[in-house]
């Protein structure tokens, strides 16, 4: 029995993408004439019927939501997902997740791919919520999405997310409250996420108030290593004027930056503290346990869904809700050392 044509079969036989086909077939293209040409093509050579791939396409789209987010191998990731999934199962509807990597251009692409997949709606952290052409597209297309994690400024946006200002805000006076004078804020980079840059603006906002002056920020890459991080810290760390404390953007930042400074021969937090965001829970089993903010991870999945459900019945607001957060104190920070 030969085997059932499907969108897929169309666009390996046209050598183009699935979103491709699938815009084609919508009318709603911005490949080139050449590509749809090539589509068109390979729909009349397969006799592939779009109608009636479409009414199951159609059929399937009330069962399942895209995801996508920056990072499969970050926990604070996986645990909004687990939300995410279980608010999902309980509305009889699966999932189908992808990972941007921190790479912001491949947002587009695989938007367009879970869109192809008639997906319901999306459930989506991008690294800039107001000046991104992928969101763009979503609206103008009428696609349904809730960001997580994003706080936009743009409204008819909706999010679900935390004060990532205040939160930053908080971290740092606890670490001015405990004598830090010299504080550094490590980032991952800014232009891979929105919450790094305002839980920086956090620190400044701390660092005036206190009558401080801030430090240059040390942009680092996410998932660079400890031999990295090291390299980046030996010019800062390595002078009797050295920073006293460190503000990382994120707890797998703030663990692989303790872990460089202690082989560089500093103690944490004897000589330097150290404190992260985002509450993952290998933070609390390492020794000493790291001091972070605390966010609610998964309800903030299973709220991200309950809205995107909200905005299929149109009973929905596209606004961005912020949860509560909380500093988890930590051993990884303490008083201030006295200058030698």
């Amino acid at each position: 029995m030969p085997r059932p044509v499907t969108i897929r079969t169309v666009a390996l036989k046209a050598g183009c993408s699935i979103a491709t086909v699938s815009r084609v077939m919508n009318g709603t293209a911005r490949a080139s004439a050449q590509v749809e040409a090539r589509v068109r093509t390979a729909m009349a050579e397969l006799s592939f019927r779009p109608s009636e791939i479409g009414r199951a396409l159609k059929t399937l789209r009330t069962r399942t939501l895209g995801v996508v987010i920056p990072s499969l191998t970050n926990p604070v990731f996986a645990s909004s997902v687990a939300g995410i999934e279980a608010e999902a199962r309980n509305r009889g509807h699966v999932l189908l997740v992808t990972a941007t990597d921190y790479d912001p251009a491949r947002e587009r692409e695989l938007v367009d791919t879970l869109v192809a997949q008639s997906v319901a709606g999306l459930v989506i952290t991008v690294a800039d919520p107001d000046d991104n052409p992928t969101l763009d597209h979503l609206d103008a297309e009428g696609i349904p999405y809730v960001l997580v994690y994003n706080e936009p400024l743009r409204a008819e946006r909706a999010a679900v997310t935390v004060d990532n200002a205040a939160a930053g805000q908080t971290l740092t006076e606890a670490l001015i409250a405990l004598g830090h004078r010299r504080i550094l804020f490590v980032a991952g980079r800014f232009s891979t996420s929105d919450r790094s840059r305002l839980r920086h603006q956090g620190y400044i906002a701390a660092m005036g108030k206190a009558g401080l002056e801030p430090a240059p920020v040390l942009e680092l890459d996410y998932m660079g290593d400890a031999d990295a991080h090291r390299s980046a810290l030996i010019g800062l760390l390595g002078t009797p004027k050295r920073p006293t404390a460190l503000v990382c953007s994120n707890d797998l930042l703030a663990l692989s930056i303790a872990a460089a400074v202690r082989d560089m021969g500093l103690d944490v937090p004897g000589d330097v503290s150290v404190a992260g965001f985002d509450g993952i829970s290998i933070g609390r089993l390492v020794s000493p346990a790291l001091c972070t903010i605390d966010q609610p991870t998964r309800r903030m999945g299973e709220r991200a869904v309950e809205r995107l459900f909200d905005l299929f019945d149109g009973s929905g607001s596209r606004t961005v809700e912020h949860l509560p957060f909380h500093l988890r104190p930590g051993g990884t920070i303490a008083v201030a050392p006295s200058p030698a």
